[in-house]
Parts: C-alpha cells; sequence; structure tokens
C-alpha cells in the first residue's frame, strides 16, 4: 500500500508543479517587462531587482497553487484511468476513499501552503513592492530624460535634452533647455552646452551645467530682460514626491495585514468599508481553501476519466477552475451589496464545490460516473453533420487515418497527406487546450484585479462581459507563442513516447517531413496574428481600453491632447503656449523661443497675447506682443507689435493636435506616421520605435518557437508529455527573459529599436534550426 501511496502521489504532483509552474508564469509575464527594465537602468541595483522578482510571485499563486491542484489531480488520475491501472487497483480491492485518502495528503500540503501564503506573504508582499518601487523611483528619476522629448518629471521645471549619454553614477547631456515655471506667465529660461546630472541622495539631484546664458523678463514689463551667461553654474534639483495616493486608492486592502484587517473591521464605523474588509478578510482564507474542496470535486471525476485520458482532465481542469472563481466573483459581489453576509458570500463558492464534490463521491463509490457520458451533449450536432454528409460519413470510424482516408482530393498533391491530417489533428487540439487554458486563467486573474472597482462603481455584468469579450483578442495574441511552443512538444512527445515517430520513420518518411504540416500550420498562423494586429485588434483594444477605464471610474479619454504646452517645432525653435483652442485655432499668450542648433544659444524670442490660424496667409497672425534678437548676451533688436507674422512661425494648426494613443491600439501603417508626427514636436517616441518593431517580429515568433520545440519534444518525449511541458516552461522563461530584456534595453535607447525587437527571433531562431539539423531523420 505504501508503494501505490508514492506511486499516486508521485503521479499527481508532478503535474501539480508542471500546472503551477505553467499559470505562474502566464501570470508573470504582465510584470516581467517592468522588472527588466529596472535591471537594464544602472541605477538599480541587483539585489532590488530580485526583491521585486520575489515579491510578484506570492501574488500570482494565490490563483496558480488552486489551480495546479486541480491539474494535478484531474490529469494525474485520469492518466491511471486511462491506462487502466485505475481499474487495476479498485480490482485489488482499493476503493473510492482509499483514493481520498491517499490524494488528501497532496492536498492538505498543497492548502498549508497557499494558506501561508495568502495570510501572510501575498499581503506583505504586495506592500513591500509599493515601498520598494518607490524607494527606487528616486534613483531612476534621472535616467528617465529622453534625448529630444520634454520631460516635465521635476516639480516646476520643463526640461529638453538634444542628447543623452549614461555615465558610471551620472547622466551626461549635450544641448540643455531648461524652463523654470514657477511663473507661467515669463519662465525663466536657462540653455547650456552641457550638463551632468548626479544624484545627491534620495531627495535631491544635482545639476553641473556649463558654457550657458539664463533669460529673465519680468512678468509685469516686457521692457525688462535680463540676460546672464555662465561657464560653470550648478543647480539643486529636488526630486518629486512619492505619491501613493493612487495606489492606496487601488489596492489599501490586499496590502494590509490579514489581523489587521479583522481588528479595521471590527472597529470600523463605516458599514460599507467594515464590509470590505470582512470580505478581504475571508477571502485570504477561502481561496487556499479551495484546494480542498477543488481536490474533493477533481478526485471522483478523474478516477472516471477512462476514455478521456490527459486531454479529458485538462478539459474539465478549464471548466472547473473557470466555475470555480466565477461563483466565487459572484458570492463576492452579492456580499458587497450586501445582499449575503462577507463570510457566506466569499465561502459561497467553497460550499458549492464541497456539497458538488461530495455527491460525486457518493456517486463514484455506488455508481461510477463516466465522463464519456458528457458526450451526448453535442452528441445530436454530430449527427446532425453525419446526416450532411450522407452515408458513408454516418458509419465512419473513429479512427483518423479512416476518415482522412475517405477524404476528397482535389488534386494529387504531395501535400497534404493523410499523415499531415493525422498530426495536425493532434496538433489542432492540443492548441486549442492550452489557449483555452491560459485564456481563462487570464480572465479570472483579470477579474479578481477588477472586482474592487466594479463593486465601487456598481458595473453592469454586461458591461465586464463586453469588456472580458473585448481583451481576449489581446490575450490571445500574446499567448499564441506559447501555446504553440507547447501545443507542439505534447503533439511530437505523445507519438514520441507510443513510438508513432520511429513507425513512421521506418516507412521511409524524414522526421522533417513530419514536422511540415506543423511548421507550415505555426507559420499561418503567424501570418494570422500580423493580420489581426493590422485590421482587428487596434479595434478591440481601443474599446477594451474605453471599457476598463469605465470599470476603474475614470473619465473618459480624449484622443486630442492639446494642453502639451511645450512643443518643439519644424525648425530649430520652441513652442509654449498657456491656452490652445483646438475647434477654433488659436492660441493664448503664446512664446516662441528660436535657438541655434550648433551652439545652443538663444537667437531669437517672440511673445503674443493672442494668435489664431490664417489659411489664406497660411501662418499664425500673432497680436500684442513683443519680439527680442538675441546674440550673446547682447539684444540687438527688440520691438513691439498689435498684428505681426512670422515666417518662421508656419506650423499648422494639425501640427499641435497630436492624437494620444497606445501602440497597440494602431496597426504598423498607423504607428509609423503616429511616430513620425511627434518626433518632429519633440515627444518620446523610443518605446513607440521598438513597439513598432514588435508588430512586426512578435507574429514571427510563433514559427520560431514551433522550431524549437520539435528537438526538445523528440528528445523528451519517451518519458512523457508532462517532461515536454516541463521543457516547455523552461525554454518560455528564458525566451520571454531574454526579449523582455532586449525590450527593456531598446525603451532607454541602450539597444536600436531593430535589434531590442529581432534579436530573440533571431537568436532562438538559429538555436532552433541548429538543434533540428542534429536530430537524427
Amino acid at each position: 500500500m505504501r508503494i501505490l501511496t508514492r506511486y499516486i502521489l508521485r503521479e499527481v504532483t508532478a503535474h501539480a508543479l508542471i500546472g503551477v509552474a505553467v499559470f505562474t508564469f502566464v501570470l508573470f509575464t504582465r510584470d516581467l517587462g517592468q522588472i527588466l527594465e529596472l535591471v537594464v537602468r544602472n541605477s538599480a541595483p541587483l539585489p532590488s531587482v530580485a526583491e521585486v522578482f520575489f515579491f510578484i510571485v506570492p501574488v500570482t499563486l494565490t490563483i496558480s497553487i488552486p489551480a495546479g491542484v486541480l491539474v494535478g489531480i484531474l490529469i494525474g488520475l485520469s492518466r491511471l484511468a486511462a491506462d487502466s491501472e485505475i481499474t487495476a487497483m479498485r480490482a485489488s480491492g482499493i476503493g473510492v476513499w482509499s483514493f481520498l485518502r491517499i490524494v488528501s495528503i497532496f492536498a492538505v500540503a498543497a492548502w498549508l501552503l497557499a494558506l501561508a501564503n495568502g495570510v501572510y506573504l501575498a499581503p506583505r508582499s504586495q506592500a513591500a513592492v509599493v515601498r520598494l518601487q518607490d524607494r527606487l523611483k528616486s534613483s531612476q528619476v534621472s535616467f528617465e530624460v529622453q534625448p529630444r522629448v520634454f520631460y516635465e518629471g521635476f516639480p516646476g521645471l520643463v526640461l529638453y535634452v538634444q542628447n543623452v549619454k549614461a555615465a558610471q553614477g551620472a547622466a551626461i547631456w549635450k544641448g540643455v533647455f531648461i524652463a523654470d515655471t514657477s511663473t507661467p506667465s515669463s519662465p525663466r529660461i536657462t540653455l547650456a552646452r552641457q550638463g551632468i546630472l548626479v544624484s545627491e541622495g534620495p531627495e535631491t539631484l544635482h545639476l553641473h551645467l556649463s558654457d550657458g546664458s539664463t533669460h529673465e523678463i519680468d512678468s509685469k514689463s516686457s521692457d525688462h530682460y535680463q540676460i546672464s551667461t555662465f561657464e560653470q553654474t550648478d543647480i539643486p534639483i529636488p526630486v518629486p514626491p512619492v505619491d501613493n495616493t493612487k495606489e492606496q486608492e487601488l489596492a489599501p486592502v490586499s496590502q494590509m495585514g490579514t489581523w489587521e484587517l479583522w481588528r479595521q473591521a471590527r472597529d470600523q464605523k463605516n458599514q460599507a468599508l467594515a464590509r470590505w474588509y470582512l470580505i478581504e478578510f475571508h477571502r485570504r482564507f477561502a481561496l487556499p481553501t479551495s484546494c480542498l474542496v477543488l481536490a474533493l470535486v477533481g478526485i471522483p471525476l478523474g478516477l472516471s476519466s477512462k476514455k478521456g485520458g490527459k486531454s479529458a482532465g485538462f478539459v474539465l481542469t478549464i471548466l472547473l477552475v473557470f466555475a470555480y472563481y466565477s461563483a466565487t466573483l459572484i458570492g463576492v459581489s452579492l456580499a458587497r451589496q450586501g445582499k449575503l453576509s462577507p463570510g457566506f458570500g466569499v465561502w459561497l463558492a467553497d460550499l458549492v464545490f464541497f456539497l458538488g464534490g461530495a455527491f460525486l463521491l457518493w456517486r463514484a463509490e455506488h455508481r461510477p460516473f463516466e465522463i464519456s457520458s458528457l458526450r451526448r451533449i453535442w452528441r445530436p450536432f454530430e449527427g446532425g453533420l453525419q446526416e450532411s454528409g450522407g452515408p458513408a460519413l454516418r458509419h465512419r470510424a473513429d479512427d483518423v487515418f479512416q476518415r482522412a482516408a475517405t477524404r476528397h482530393r482535389v488534386l494529387s498533391a504531395r501535400f497534404p497527406m493523410i499523415l499531415d491530417d493525422y498530426v495536425l489533428r493532434d496538433f489542432g487540439m492540443n492548441l486549442a487546450m492550452v489557449v483555452a487554458a491560459f485564456l481563462m486563467l487570464l480572465l479570472v486573474f483579470t477579474l479578481f484585479e477588477l472586482l474592487a472597482d466594479i463593486l465601487r462603481n456598481q458595473i453592469s455584468p454586461l458591461v465586464v462581459g463586453e469588456y472580458l469579450l473585448n481583451v481576449s483578442p489581446y490575450f490571445v495574441y500574446n499567448i499564441t507563442p506559447l501555446s504553440i511552443l507547447l501545443a507542439v512538444l505534447i503533439t511530437l512527445g505523445v507519438m514520441q513516447r507510443s513510438n508513432e515517430i520511429t513507425a513512421i520513420k521506418t516507412t521511409g518518411i524524414s522526421i522533417y517531413r513530419i514536422i511540415t504540416p506543423l511548421l507550415v500550420a505555426s507559420a499561418i498562423l503567424a501570418t494570422g496574428l500580423f493580420f489581426a494586429d493590422q485590421f482587428y485588434l487596434p479595434h478591440a483594444n481601443k474599446r477594451q481600453d474605453a471599457l476598463r477605464n469605465l470599470i476603474k471610474g475614470k473619465p473618459a479619454q480624449t484622443y486630442l491632447n492639446p494642453d502639451r504646452k511645450w512643443i518643439f517645432g519644424q525648425h530649430s525653435d520652441i513652442y509654449y503656449y498657456q491656452l490652445f483652442d483646438s475647434d477654433r485655432d488659436q492660441f493664448g499668450r503664446l512664446a516662441v523661443f528660436q535657438f541655434d542648433p550648433g551652439t545652443f544659444q538663444l537667437t531669437k524670442r517672440i511673445y503674443a497675447d493672442r494668435a489664431h490660424w490664417e489659411d489664406s496667409l497660411q501662418r499664425w497672425v500673432c497680436t500684442q506682443g513683443w519680439e527680442r534678437d538675441l546674440r550673446g548676451p547682447a539684444i540687438e533688436n527688440y520691438r513691439t507689435f498689435d498684428v505681426a507674422t512670422f515666417p518662421a512661425v508656419s506650423e499648422p494648426p494639425t501640427y499641435f493636435k497630436k492624437e494620444v494613443k497606445q501602440s497597440s491600439e494602431m496597426n504598423y501603417q498607423e504607428l509609423r506616421r503616429y511616430i513620425h508626427d511627434l518626433q518632429q514636436s519633440g515627444f518620446d517616441v523610443v518605446r513607440l520605435r521598438v513597439q513598432l518593431q514588435k508588430k512586426l517580429a512578435f507574429p514571427i515568433i510563433t514559427l520560431v518557437m514551433a522550431v524549437l520545440a520539435v528537438p526538445f519534444s523528440l528528445s523528451t518525449g519517451r518519458r512523457g508529455a508532462v517532461t515536454g511541458v516541463a521543457v516547455a516552461v523552461g525554454i518560455a522563461v528564458v525566451y520571454w527573459t531574454v526579449a523582455g530584456l532586449f525590450e527593456a534595453m531598446g525603451n532607454i535607447s541602450q539597444l536600436p529599436a531593430v535589434l531590442a525587437a529581432w534579436s530573440p527571433d533571431l537568436i532562438f531562431a538559429l538555436v532552433g534550426g541548429y538543434l533540428i539539423l542534429k536530430v537524427p531523420t
């Protein structure tokens, strides 16, 4: 009995660990880019980066541990049932309750681990992440300044730098323009040929400027204008204070200690807030307890999946996890609205699944429940399809080779063959299951993130459903490469383990011919991802972004932002204005600074109380203002005007109406035009350039993942599909880490955008191609 106990526990635990690893990785990739950007910034020490990494993992484990437990039990027991090992064990006298006792050892251990994580680790991790990010923010502010971009992160200052060069513990700037906007109507302007910025502590930065000048004007009298030059000067710059208000509004409860929640709920006079404290308190115990109730449901279902095998267990995992978390959300929503008590609402899903598991256990002991009976649900649809195909199709066997042999072939081509049908059928089934599992997990995690906002803003379930429907294509787009990697590994791994690869090779068919349909299918999917990103995803992302703002209670986002008060012109000039009427094309209190790009010295300064665009002149007509021509510290010319136009001030109104969009809301051509438009005006386009290249590079990685999966699946296939999944997790971790690292380096201009986006594809394609060439054919 001890041998069987160890055998069953080993089978269940192995699958559970793989499930937890895969689910944790999928959820963790959402924050991977942020962590890797900390790595490439030389102001973030590696110990702090490691802290962020370990702080984020416990939060994802609150979801992935219960899901992994269900994966381990269902798939592990389904594998034993499919191989008739369950039948042999029960024939030897081992009953359902014996299986319950054995698997309960694993379930209780997982429950204790999840309980410790949910009650102690996850809340402390969330609070620690916020504190650590705030601490790192002050040390990295100097590295956030990008060349030829207006930076407004320093209090009361606007900064523009022509070129940035990183140094050890400092930043070297070439061509520095600083506007002190403490008096908005007459900003104090400082220009310098070079500046060196170093950190003097968590609250102060030190800026050393050389070879520059300062321009000041009296806000009450435009006649008073002062220019002072300097060879060397130092400016202390205070670091902007950290605003924790937003973070505390979004997730204050999740960052509180568990027993502090209980005390706050007991002492809180506001009943609505006390109810939310109690909901979070009970939730930290109810979610870990799902390990037990999901195990209670999974044991009888896993024992009953004789025909479905691992695939049936996988499908059941998707359905049960989705059902559990949906019930949890419903219970929490009713508790938040006061229709149920906080304890009953949070524990509702656990209670339902406990009763369901108890019934299934009783049923399994007296009359085993067959999962194959679920096929009756869709059997009428199959019958309809068969009738439409005629009698020959109605009596067709389930064997895929026989189905493929009766297919009408239009051309006598060598591709596709019956073998291709067989391989693609398994590949398509595995891919659909993996995509469905990852999509379900991401949707559940997203719902839990937005739950507080949904309840606080009383969002309709229809709106939430519409948001999930619109965000699903974005999730599918991002998880497809990993899903293809897993699907290829599982498909070829199972074929290798069952000696089908060997049998096919003995007929004279090369391994290259076997993998051809997989590579062709991956190439088609890569093409589909590209066209989806061109024609469908931008519209879906716009819609889901608007719905997310609605759920979070944010004001509707405008796609035109005329409040950008500093814009770099088409020539060597900078525009500053306090008002801009985009409907009437009028400026209020407009200032124009023209400078010599070689010496970075101010050569002309224009100010106008009002300016409006005149189509017939193709110029801005300025009224009630003044003009100064400057040469070094001297003023060569000064005049006032009632009405005037200037040849250099000729950018059309559309130039100042820059659209505010996310890169995910544009296709390739739109993003390229958007980048060109913003770059002319002095806005940050470094990240957008990387995203532009990723629109081409990311779909290709689906084919690269298929190529990379082939040699690993053939080398690990004899040890089963579980080993293939473990290998897939390892490959995915390496790829996404490398890709995120290159992208982060591109985002801070340490790599060109093309290299940042395409290098991971090229590196892994070369590795995959080399390994395929070494596979015995």
